[in-house]
């Protein structure tokens, strides 16, 4: 079961010729999910293989334009594809008065409905869950309503134990017993303990989209314990006061946000034009926390299982 997130985009405000606005595919078990949605985010899509149909929602973090201009011209294309699954947006008030202008100047016969899901940015909220997923709503520090989302794999089903089926000699009625978690009673009355049958194949994992934001020890706090976490690192650290008067954190934010949180790995972007190697900003982060990395255009993280 994969749990991957691909880089599509790690610019801030302006592209540069190797970095689009900011845009990201999340693969939950082969079920995508964008967030946000900068310019060029459909040719991004297919440059990096992923087909924009596969696509169940798109998550908005805020709506300053290089987080959502991306977004109307992939729903045109959809229609143009010929999507006939309603495509689910999560994002801050009043986007829903931005889709519905779009709607009815550019898009006035879509074969599939948009549905606007408005997300409050004040609040640490269940936005949407499946039978494998939770994604969740983490308040951020910018200078207009901007929220970040944690995903959330939900506890995979128990496995039971091969041996133990041959030791006990359990019925397929007792196996599926054991694997919604309850004790089993033998044929000769032994009550056997789910403890005893069963294994979790792997722990649930979990990735954190922070972006754009300055340090928020809220917000790591919301990401406890996160396999994977995406911090904006805007701006270097000597460039702290800029950082936070424009609402955006700097590389050594970044990582004290992962180290707050007790996150496995970090990986930095939204990149000032400024910078044209972000290896700088990558050195300054692993100063502070060693498993940091750099979000460069078409890169996938990969969260692996772990007991």
């Amino acid at each position: 079961m994969s749990f991957a997130v691909t880089i599509l985009g790690s610019a801030s405000a302006k592209p540069t010729p190797d970095r689009h606005p900011s845009a990201q595919a999340v693969n939950v078990h082969e079920q995508y999910y964008l967030v946000d949605a900068g310019e060029g985010v459909q040719q991004q899509l297919v440059r990096c293989g992923i087909n924009p149909l596969k696509l169940r929602a798109a998550f908005i973090s805020h709506l300053h334009g290089d987080h959502v201009y991306g977004l109307f011209p992939l729903i045109s294309t959809l229609g143009l594809y010929g999507r006939r699954t309603p495509l689910e947006v999560y994002a801050p008030a009043p986007f829903g008065e931005i889709l519905e202008s779009h709607l009815r100047y550019f898009d006035t016969e879509l074969p599939y409905e948009v549905i606007w899901h408005e997300v409050r940015t004040t609040e640490h909220a269940l936005l949407c869950e499946n039978r494998t997923l939770e994604v969740w709503s983490i308040p951020l520090r910018h200078r207009v309503p901007c929220a970040g989302f944690l995903f959330r794999e939900k506890e995979p089903p128990l496995n039971v134990d091969k041996f133990k089926i041959v030791k006990y000699g359990l019925t397929i009625a007792q196996i599926t017993a054991a694997k919604r978690g309850e004790a089993v009673r033998l044929d000769d009355g032994t009550l056997v303990e789910n403890g005893e049958l069963t294994y979790r194949p792997y722990a649930p994992r979990s990735y954190a989209y922070l972006s754009d934001t300055n340090f928020s020890a809220k917000a790591a706090e919301l990401c406890r314990g996160v396999d994977l976490m995406y911090h904006e690192a805007t701006y270097a650290t000597a460039e702290q006061r800029a950082a936070r008067d424009r609402g955006h954190a700097t590389t050594v934010d970044a990582a004290k946000a992962a180290l707050r949180a007790g996150a496995r790995r970090l990986v930095i972007g939204h990149y000032s034009s400024r910078y044209k190697d972000e290896s700088q900003l990558v050195e300054e982060a692993r100063s502070l926390f060693a498993e940091s990395y750099a979000a460069r255009e078409g890169t996938t993280f990969t969260i692996e299982k772990r007991p």
